[in-house]
């Protein structure tokens, strides 16, 4: 019996508590956690486009939210099990169970696999549309950036941020097709926040990511580049809610409001003396402003509104 073979055996001897924080980290679960909202969003809207009733559709709901869930989860594990090496250099990634050899590379393999088709089984119970749009995400994040292009090219988060903007799609689609104005327009917001989203974490990580020859923008082409395009991307944000008039004044005023703030705070990068400060600064206001506006189309879609 090889070492792995042991090690498979003695993982549930483990201490719950590490066991728990080890899972956690496999499956990245703030990651996941954060792509279910969009999922639940664009069921949520194609339901009140479409006039369906969520009590009609609560099977279906569950069979979304399980199975893209389980795709994403799939997803996260694989690009760790490939990434092991990376990580191994990556202080904030040291700890990982793929890392350590908690848990063994072959049993990370092995789940991650088995995530990903048991979950695109699931969403095909729901609509082919919403299965392929699932599948389009899980093959872009795990062959074409994991795999291929986040260790040679800059273009590896324009690449990335292509899986996760698949979320509302799915999420649509397992209730309608998605050949709709309003999905299309927030797959384009989730795309385009993830770039100064990746950017800013990239400058905070950048000398890791140096160290582990990962080419992110500001390893390759310097804070001051990294600065321009997360500004571009930002401004590229503003003409985006007034495409979402279906959904009331109030959540176009309020996305815009959101989104000069942002742009507002990305311009006093150009003067600030602090790059890593400013960049952290970057980086919670788009965790923040992506949670709010998904928030937003839920909350301005109620009755009551």
């Amino acid at each position: 019996m090889s070492k792995n073979d042991i090690s498979f055996f003695q993982i549930d001897d483990r201490n719950p508590s590490s066991l728990i924080s080890d899972l956690k980290s496999l499956f990245k679960a703030s990651v996941l956690i954060a792509n279910v909202l969009p999922v639940f969003s664009g069921f949520w809207l194609a339901l009140h486009f479409s006039n369906h009733s969520f009590s009609d559709y609560w099977e279906v709901f569950l069979l979304t939210v399980i199975g893209s869930t389980m795709v994403m989860a799939g997803a996260l594990v694989l690009n760790n099990w490939y990434d092991v090496d990376i990580d191994t250099i990556m202080e904030r990634t040291k700890n990982r169970p793929t890392v350590t050899g908690n848990i063994p590379l072959n049993v990370v393999l092995t789940i991650g696999i088995v995530l990903t088709i048991l979950g695109l089984i699931l969403l095909l119970f729901t609509t082919i549309e919403a299965a392929l749009y699932a599948f389009v995400g899980w093959f872009t994040y795990v062959i074409l950036y994991t795999m291929w292009s986040k260790r040679r090219y800059t273009l590896n988060t324009v690449i990335g941020s292509v899986s996760g903007a698949v979320t509302p799609l799915i999420g649509w689609a397992a209730v309608e097709s998605s050949f709709h104005i309003v999905p299309i327009i927030l797959f384009l917001i989730l795309f385009v926040f993830q770039m100064p989203h990746t950017f800013a974490i990239a400058m905070k990580k950048c000398e890791e990511y140096r160290a582990a020859g990962v080419a992110m923008l500001p390893v390759v082409k310097g804070f001051k580049n990294t600065k321009v395009q997360i500004v571009v991307y930002v401004a590229c944000l503003l003409p985006l809610p007034f495409f979402l008039t279906q959904l009331g004044t109030a959540f176009v005023v309020a996305a815009t409001i959101l989104n000069i703030g942002w742009l507002v705070v990305c311009i006093r990068g150009f003067s600030t003396k602090d790059d890593l400060k400013w960049a952290h600064a970057v980086f919670l206001y788009s965790v923040n402003y992506i949670m709010i506006i998904f928030l937003m189309v839920i909350i301005f879609t109620l009755p009551l509104f």
